[in-house]
C-alpha cells in the first residue's frame, strides 16, 4: 500500500542535520530526567 505514510528511504543532508539535532536533544533531555531521578532515589 502506497500513500501519506510511506517512510523514505533517501534524505538531504540538511534533513539528517536536523533529524540528528532532534535525536541529540532528545538524548539531553533523556539524560537530565535519568539525573533527576536519580537524586531522587538518593534521597
Amino acid at each position: 500500500m502506497h500513500g501519506c505514510c510511506e517512510t523514505r528511504s533517501f534524505f538531504t543532508n540538511e534533513e539528517k542535520i536536523e533529524m540528528l539535532k532532534e535525536y541529540k536533544d532528545s538524548l539531553e533531555k533523556e539524560a537530565k530526567g535519568v539525573a533527576e531521578r536519580i537524586k531522587e532515589l538518593q534521597r
